[in-house]
């Protein structure tokens, strides 16, 4: 391995503050974590939050069932 050949960086949790519109990030990290499914959300890929209660969601369908709307289930 060369000096300009990247070492794996390895997969830290991001620390986010969720705003209006945007978040900033606390704490550099590669993802955060969905608070309804746990799955990791990769930073580049975050597009769902709730402001109030400081929270990302993987999905908008995640969201929903964080607010408590429910889906019938796919046959």
């Amino acid at each position: 391995m060369n000096r300009f050949e990247r070492q794996p960086q390895a997969a830290v949790e991001a620390e986010v503050e969720y705003r209006d519109g945007d978040f900033r990030i606390r704490r550099p990290g590669a993802f955060v974590r969905c608070a309804v499914t746990g799955e990791p959300i990769p930073l580049e890929e975050l597009r769902y939050w709730n402001v109030d209660l400081q929270e990302a969601y993987s999905s908008p369908e995640a969201k929903l069932v964080r607010i408590g709307v429910s889906f019938p289930k796919k046959p």
